[in-house]
């Protein structure tokens, strides 16, 4: 037998050693995961061992985390936004905490609005969305076949009701919509080299990368979405750096009133026109 503490120590050096900036984390949550107690359980009770078939699970866990460095969110399974407990898989993005910005321009809109989120990858914000505000009908639409797969199976599993459309930004989607929500492609290709391990080698890069400046979906979106004027505003998500091009963009797409949000790291990450 081999207490939990020991165990984790030495995980934690491991993934360490890998690179990890969060290894006690990473560590602490692989070996909840694992044994399938509540993370704090790992501190409480002193008698917790790691044995049986355990003890090879979780060698296998700290492997893929120190040496792949793959997501501690796709080796679990699972990743936690906002209220809900999504799968997580490399069909789609890990959710991010600063994409939950998007779900809250969400929470301020009228009752009873048809909103898109366009790119739904894994469905994180459309979910979040219906879960909080049951009234709005949503929609999630992607061009990724396996997300939309991964976005459906969430649903399913939290028993929320969104219409997933596959299609390449507006193309097979109806002029039906008040609000557009999206968290595009948006990393440059000059800044690949840039990405941390866990990103490049394992999310889906389809998701991630958006031409030479990393623009080149936002403009798509736009200019598709100046030619639909019943939708009275879109809220999208940007990369640091890029968000007076992107308030550009959307006053020539005939959204003149643009206003930012900032992420906890005081990037402007969230460009929301109006019109």
């Amino acid at each position: 037998m081999n207490p939990a503490r020991d165990a984790l120590d030495g995980a934690i050096t491991a993934i360490g050693a890998g690179g990890s900036p969060t290894p006690r984390l990473d560590a602490e949550l692989l070996l909840a995961h694992v044994l399938g107690v509540p993370r704090e359980r790992l501190f409480t009770d002193r008698m917790l061992t790691v044995e049986g078939p355990a003890v090879r699970a979780f060698q296998d866990a700290v492997r893929r985390r120190a040496i792949e460095r793959e997501p501690v969110a796709y080796i679990v399974g699972r990743r936690g936004f906002r209220r809900l407990d999504l799968i997580a898989d490399p069909r789609a993005l890990v959710p991010r905490p600063e994409t939950e910005l998007l779900v809250e321009q969400g929470l301020r809109l009228d009752r009873g609005l048809s909103v898109l989120d366009l790119g739904t990858g894994s469905g994180a914000v459309a979910l979040a969305l219906k879960d909080e505000r049951p009234d709005l009908e949503l929609t999630g639409s992607d061009i990724s076949e396996p997300a939309l797969e991964l976005a459906r199976a969430n649903g399913s599993m939290l028993g929320l009701e969104v219409r997933w459309v596959r299609s390449d930004l507006f193309a097979e989607l109806p002029d039906a919509f008040d609000v557009v929500l999206t968290n595009p492609p948006y990393v440059a290709e000059r800044d690949r080299r840039q990405l941390a391990p866990e990103i490049l080698r394992h999310e889906p890069p389809g998701a991630l990368f958006a031409g030479a400046d990393g623009l080149a979906l936002i403009r798509r979106l736009l200019a598709e979405l100046a030619e639909r004027p019943r939708v009275r505003m879109v809220a999208s998500e940007v990369g640091a750096g890029q968000a007076p091009i992107v308030a550009r963009l959307l006053a020539a797409a005939g959204f003149g009133r643009v206003r930012g949000e900032r992420d906890l790291a005081g990037i402007e990450r969230i460009l929301v026109g109006e019109r």
